[in-house]
């Protein structure tokens, strides 16, 4: 039996569309009959009032153009986090976050990057911050930018890139303090990236510490799903002790979690999880570790990540005509790790295999055992 396909010429639509629709006093609608609104204006500074009355007292308060490296003048409507979080979206450093790994190189589908993983912190980040009454458009800020300062490869790179600088390489103060510097962000989201790892400084706001928490809770749950899609492990494999308490799914792992956090830190006056879920956490993400990061295949991926950008690193070094452009007052080590620290997965190897001849059989593989 023939297929008889209905023909709509979406190009037809689509031009049709081209100028809106025009109310008969002139103002031009995506759609047409829009419905009538009455609203009043919500300004930076009635943003910044309504903030000071709402929030809590330990809550960090939008000011102004905001404390910046480089002064700027006061947006209009927006508020200074507010400002940060649209900067840290719109840039290609961000951008550059959906071809990096978070566990598994080239992702297969459904599998998170980089970027994928922040936007999820962010979501859970500002889960926590709203029903706390702290400030969401911070938390937003500092879950989106926290991981741009991520290598290719995830945290190989990081140990690919440690010896060629003489204070290491740690992806969350160099995103803070090199990859995200020209957007001139204010002090707190700057250092609520600095310093979202638990090995770090306790940050200077609360938005900062809930970030913390959320980055752990979320890699922690979505590593997982991925593995088990993956094939590297079966649902059946976690402790039941565990998935007793937390569920074996992520949607209810991140609801303990972010309740966890919320009744805690409303009961204790203190950022945190009670010690059952802190525990609970701890054993997760130490499953995890046996069971998804250092095993063979992580390794190994692990293995061939740190090769390739130490040889490819040394290569710049050695050859600095062959970065895009130079900076005389920065040392060729300083610009080289910045440059490949910036790449993408795909983009490194890709370069290695043009300027190293690097062999195909070499490079780093993703890892998918789903047969």
């Amino acid at each position: 039996m023939e297929r008889v396909y209905l023909h709509r010429d979406h190009q037809a639509e689509w031009i049709a569309t081209m100028h809106g629709n025009r109310t008969p006093d002139g103002v031009i609608t995506a759609h047409e009959d829009p419905r009538l609104i009455s609203t009043s204006l919500a300004d930076r500074l009635s943003t910044e009032a309504q903030q000071a009355a709402t929030l809590c007292d330990a809550a960090t308060l939008a000011h102004g153009g905001g404390d910046r490296p480089q002064p700027e003048e006061p947006d209009h409507y927006r508020t200074c986090f507010e400002r940060d979080r649209d900067r840290i979206l719109h840039s290609s450093a961000f951008r550059r976050l959906a071809g990096k790994t978070q566990v598994f190189i080239f992702p297969a589908d459904h599998q998170r990057t980089r970027l994928t993983h922040a936007l999820e912190v962010a979501q859970v980040g500002s889960a926590i911050a709203r029903r706390l009454r702290l400030n969401v458009d911070l938390t937003e800020a500092i879950a989106l930018g926290h991981d741009c300062g991520h290598g290719p490869g995830g945290h190989a790179s990081e140990v690919a890139l440690e010896p060629f600088l003489s204070e290491g390489f740690d992806h969350a103060p160099w995103g803070a303090f090199v990859t995200l510097a020209p957007l001139n962000l204010c002090l707190e989201t700057t250092d609520g990236i600095a310093n979202h790892s638990w090995s770090r400084p306790r940050p200077i706001t609360p938005e900062a510490e809930i970030v913390a928490l959320a980055d752990r809770i979320a890699y922690s749950a979505h590593d997982l799903e991925d593995a088990i899609g993956a094939g590297l492990l079966a649902r059946e494999a976690i402790p039941t002790d565990l998935t007793s308490l937390i569920g074996s799914h992520r949607n209810r792992q991140l609801d303990y979690f972010i309740t966890d956090v919320i009744e805690t830190t409303i009961v204790a006056g203190t950022i945190g999880l009670s010690l059952e879920a802190g525990e609970a956490l701890a054993a997760l993400r130490s499953f995890n570790y046996t069971h998804i990061y250092t095993t063979d295949a992580s390794e190994a991926q692990s293995r061939a990540v740190i090769s390739l950008l130490r040889s490819l690193t040394e290569y710049l070094i050695d050859h600095p005509a062959s970065l895009p452009q130079r900076e005389e007052e920065i040392s060729i080590e300083r610009q080289v790790v910045a440059y490949v620290a910036g790449m993408t997965d795909r983009f490194a190897f890709q370069l290695a295999h043009e300027l190293l001849d690097w062999p195909v059989n070499r490079l780093p593989m993703g890892i998918d055992l789903r047969g």
